[in-house]
């Protein structure tokens, strides 16, 4: 079974394979570094080998003396602590550069989407805009008001959308938090 994906759907996909792989051909060597091996440590089987190493250095150490041999660690396991505690250390280093850098690809394309979605708003304000003057001018057409469609035309200003996202996350907030009553807009009856 063959799909053919549409034109425009192919130049966007390979648009944004070219952004990715921007983003990768920009990291710095270390960066690379750093993900492969908090790609490597993030796997099951590297949780795996670190406890079986950690069981054998335990094992190995309480039958050394059964054997006559000396305990390179005996019991607390001193140096099994200190290096489980740097490998913790550098693993955690590791993951909070890899997710750093993560973080600013995420924001990249937050930030496009929003560009993306603002400019598309826009396109449909000025489309609808289009059709009502359309709609008004063509003769065969009913001249009526559209209170929706004129609403539409207009596009949204970002800070006021904001601004309303915040304060309806902030009512939200008082009232399921805190308890206090929802304001409303509607008149005291």
């Amino acid at each position: 079974m063959t799909d053919t994906v549409p034109g425009h759907v192919e130049t966007t996909v390979k648009q944004m394979a070219e952004l990715h792989g921007e983003h990768v051909r920009r990291a710095t060597r270390l960066q690379r570094v750093s993900e492969a091996a908090t790609s490597l440590m993030g796997r099951p089987s590297a949780a795996i080998g670190i406890l079986l190493s950690m069981a054998v250095w335990i094992g190995l150490n309480l039958i050394a003396p059964r054997l006559g041999l000396p305990q390179p660690d005996p019991p607390p396991f001193g140096f099994l602590e200190l290096t489980v505690g740097a490998l913790a250390l550098s693993m955690t280093i590791l993951i909070l550069v890899s997710q750093r850098r993560a973080d600013v690809a995420a924001v990249h394309r937050s930030q496009l989407t929003l560009q993306l979605a603002s400019v598309s708003e826009q396109k449909i304000a000025k489309v609808i805009e289009l059709l009502e003057e359309q709609r008004r001018e063509n003769p065969v057409l009913p001249d009526r008001t559209d209170v929706q469609a004129a609403e539409m035309s207009v596009a949204s200003d970002p800070k006021q959308v904001l601004a309303r996202i915040i304060d309806t996350h902030e009512e939200a907030e008082r009232v399921v938090v805190r308890g206090e009553p929802a304001q409303t807009d509607a008149p005291n009856e």
